[in-house]
């Protein structure tokens, strides 16, 4: 039978991570936004440059994006979480896999074969842990990425979705990375995955 988890995750709290581990030591397919980056691509409706500008992000201004319509006046967002919506649909019917943010727990709602799990962590300790990966980057800058980014994903899953960005009541299984560390969340998965 075919097992589907998805990963919803706050930024810099090792969703991406967790979802690969977990992915491999199932042996199945793992995806995160290379799904809508690929199926952009290949419906030629919007381009990999302007997903990666809207990937999960709502536009402040509706109004001054009128550029960005296409001619069924739909906002490239919109484009691309349909392109999203279908590819992950797609995916799930077709084969196991992990599947690491674009609100798939949500777009998935009605699949039985679907495990969802939320990832966070304490805001300093995700700044922490994003240090490593971005040593470029300053404390400050990194706090200002890390509130930007979960702002970000909130409105988006608030618009798309009309739930709450992080609700317990969405998922199956919340982790606390900060708490249980990365070798620990993919146990608990792997472990209450089972039961899917």
């Amino acid at each position: 039978m075919k097992k589907i988890i998805t990963i919803a995750r706050e930024f810099g709290a090792g969703g991406r991570s967790v979802g690969k581990e977990v992915a491999k030591q199932l042996d199945i397919s793992f995806y995160d936004r290379d799904i809508i980056l690929k199926t952009a691509e290949e419906s030629n409706l919007i381009t990999a440059d302007e997903v990666r500008v809207w990937d999960e992000k709502v536009p402040k201004d509706a109004g001054v994006a009128q550029s960005l319509f296409n001619f069924y006046s739909r906002p490239l967002s919109d484009k691309i979480w349909e392109a999203q919506v279908e590819a992950i649909r797609h995916l799930a019917d077709k084969e196991s896999c992990v599947l690491v943010g674009r609100n798939a727990d949500y777009i998935l709602r009605e699949f039985d074969h679907v495990f969802r799990v939320f990832i966070y962590a304490g805001k300093e300790w995700r700044v922490s842990h994003m240090s490593d990966r971005f040593p470029e980057m300053t404390r400050s800058e990194l706090e200002a990425k890390t509130t930007a980014v979960d702002k970000a994903r909130k409105a988006y899953c608030e618009k798309y979705t009309g739930q709450k960005y992080g609700n317990a009541s969405n998922f199956d299984l919340a982790i606390n990375t900060e708490k249980l560390g990365f070798d620990k969340a993919v146990e608990l998965i792997l472990s209450a995955a089972e039961k899917v």
